[in-house]
């Protein structure tokens, strides 16, 4: 499943899904989005006049009739089924809808997280929100990216559920990538298991068909900023970085930061994340 923006150009990640597509012959890509009715906000016997909620109507089936059309134009003669799934949402918020239909299909691919107080909420999803509704594996493309970079695939390990999760639902990818490292960042007293921990992972998905090695590396700094800069490395020149999102509470990454929210939801590279 690819999620569109409406209202907006979505050129760059339907070229990135149809080319995931082409990579893992897929039987059917699902496009969806989804828009909210303008938002107004005052008090209960405040005067709405019925022009601007019809105009606003108006303009929400546009957009979600100019983003099937895309949608459908990109996909064209790309794969051998497509499908179109969109709403107005009137209850609830676009994460939980496009989360919902994450129910027929094994993947979701989304654009990053675009920031800013003003940004508007009716057309964007909450990233954060959906990753830990959807119950699938979350591709989440950078905006400069046209296509999953597979050379080299790095595992941003934490020994946790959210983890195996993650590296679960990446197997298709890592299958078809030249190399992947499993990297943990550990305390210095640490190391060692964390050594075993990672040449655990790597002779799993060796056994799966995956070039895999281990790597563990003692922490210096934050987990997302060190994580970057190892996947920016030239050694590596990671081209995804898959990981669990949300192993520490969403609360705790939004007033501490964490790698789910500095790196993986809004990244450089593409990243695959599993809650």
């Amino acid at each position: 499943m690819v999620r569109l923006s409406a209202g907006e150009p979505n050129a760059a990640v339907l070229e990135l899904a149809a080319d995931l597509a082409a990579s893992l012959e897929v039987a059917k890509v699902i496009g969806i989005s989804a828009r909210q009715p303008i938002q107004i906000y005052g008090s209960p016997d405040m005067y709405v006049p019925p022009e601007l909620v019809s105009w606003d109507r108006e303009q929400i089936d546009k957009e979600l009739a100019a983003a099937e059309k895309e949608f459908r134009s990109a996909l064209k003669g790309k794969v051998a089924a497509v499908e179109w799934r969109s709403t107005v949402v009137t209850y609830g918020s676009i994460a939980d809808y496009v989360a919902e239909q994450m129910r027929a299909a094994d993947l979701l691919v989304t654009e990053a997280a675009k920031g800013g107080a003003l940004v508007d909420g009716s057309r964007h999803v909450n990233l954060a929100d959906l990753t830990l509704r959807a119950g699938r594996p979350v591709l989440v493309a950078a905006s400069s990216e046209r296509k999953v970079d597979l050379r080299t695939v790095v595992v941003g390990w934490k020994d946790t559920r959210e983890a195996r999760r993650a590296v679960q639902g990446a197997l298709p990818l890592l299958q078809r990538a030249e190399r992947v490292v499993v990297v943990e960042i550990a305390a210095a007293d640490d190391l060692a298991d964390a050594r075993t921990r990672t040449e655990d992972v790597a002779g799993w998905l060796t056994g799966h068909g995956v070039a895999a090695s281990a790597r563990a590396v003692a922490a210096t700094t934050s987990e997302g900023d060190q994580l970057r800069s190892i996947a920016s490395d030239l050694e590596l020149d990671a081209g995804l970085v898959v990981g669990g999102a949300y192993g520490h509470t969403r609360l705790r990454e939004w007033v501490l930061g964490g790698v789910t929210r500095d790196f993986l939801l809004q990244p450089s590279r593409c990243s695959l994340v599993s809650h």
